[in-house]
């Protein structure tokens, strides 16, 4: 059985504002930056299983407009409230639940905890590991392979396989 794969996406651009937080949308220029990190993700061939969601308006939209731009019809979504305020460890604990025959996983989440997550996960052999150097910007998306199962998740497991900066 191969490697399991994660994949980190950091949502698209949002409004500057919103009733609340929580409520901010897209902008415009955010959901065509999801879809074309979602087509990249179609045409390098991911295909997940399963996506946890942040509940945040922003993250469950770059999750619709990523899935719909990637051909993604039948990945089960779970939104989850926690992943709104979590930290790199709350998002790796999350991860390590994941049921072991689950073979590839996306998070949709926020920063900072998506670009530490990244930093935390990479061990620097993967052929696109200098290209976390330079931030974590909105719409950007790291594959990584994870040798050791999602119970064996942690710092320094992870092997970043691409990265990509969508940008509609």
């Amino acid at each position: 059985m191969p490697a399991p794969v994660l994949i980190l996406v950091r949502h698209a651009k949002a409004e500057a504002f919103a009733a609340t937080d929580h409520e901010r949308p897209l902008a415009e220029r955010g959901h065509a930056d999801a879809a074309d990190a979602g087509r990249w993700l179609g045409e390098i061939g991911i295909d997940p299983d399963l996506a946890y969601v942040s509940t945040a308006a922003r993250t469950r939209e770059t999750w619709t407009d990523v899935a719909d731009a990637a051909g993604w019809d039948g990945v089960v979504a779970h939104f989850d409230q926690s992943l709104y305020g979590a930290d790199e460890v709350g998002a790796l604990e999350l991860l390590a639940a994941t049921e072991p025959d689950v073979g590839a996983v996306v998070v949709v989440g926020h920063n900072p905890t998506m670009a530490v997550l990244a930093q935390l996960l990479d061990d620097g052999e993967g052929d696109a590991s200098g290209d976390l150097s330079g931030g974590f910007p909105t719409s950007a998306v790291a594959v990584f392979d994870v040798p050791d199962g999602w119970a064996g998740i942690g710092a320094m497991s992870g092997r970043l396989r691409a990265f990509h900066v969508g940008r509609g």
